[in-house]
């Protein structure tokens, strides 16, 4: 799997040591009392693990299966809504996680989504933010690292179902990329 990535963007030491700055930010910006934390699925799991063992404070986790990417390199413009319940946030402080900011259209469907289901306050955390212009305008408050306009796989980012597992962000191959499109998600 390792021999797959072309280079290593953001290695497993660099990405705990932001996750502590991020925890102690959240903390420090949101009101007492608990909090409601929503992860995007599935590339956020990973970045929500550990982000959240670091937050010193009571939380309600949800998870919001969410699909824009559907098995390409690049957003679909559509956000597909997969889960028949929304999670309850009604009066309620919210926190937003997800993996990555591309093109702004799912994290700004999400938060437009928790606003009308009365949310309090929502604010949101990604580990990565492209950057480029943004199809959908969209704040995000807390932000692991940017990076450039690129394929990434890794800490929970995957490309077809696969590289989730790996414990640093890291750039494909392009050889890779093309086999794997060509055998429908199969890595030899």
């Amino acid at each position: 799997m390792r021999n797959d990535i072309e280079r290593v963007l953001i290695d497993e030491a660099v990405i705990q040591r932001r996750l502590d700055a991020m925890a102690a930010a959240i903390d420090r910006d949101f009101p007492p009392g608990p909090l409601v934390v929503i992860i995007l699925l599935k590339g956020a799991l990973v970045f929500a693990a550990d982000l959240l063992r670091r937050v010193g404070r009571p939380i309600a986790i949800e998870c919001l299966n969410v699909a824009s990417y559907h098995g390409a390199t690049a957003s679909s413009g559509k956000v597909d809504f997969l889960d028949c319940q929304f999670p309850e946030v009604r009066g309620r402080q919210v926190l937003l996680l997800d993996d990555i900011l591309d093109t702004g259209r799912t994290l700004h469907a999400v938060i437009e989504r928790l606003r009308q289901e009365g949310a309090v306050r929502v604010r949101s955390a990604v580990l990565l933010a492209k950057d480029k212009p943004r199809a959908a305008a969209v704040s995000v408050e807390y932000v692991g690292f940017e990076i450039g306009d690129e394929f990434v796989v890794g800490y929970g980012l995957d490309y077809l179902g696969h590289y989730r597992n790996l414990p640093f962000v890291g750039v494909l191959k392009a050889a890779v990329v093309a086999r794997m499109g060509a055998a429908g998600g199969m890595a030899g």
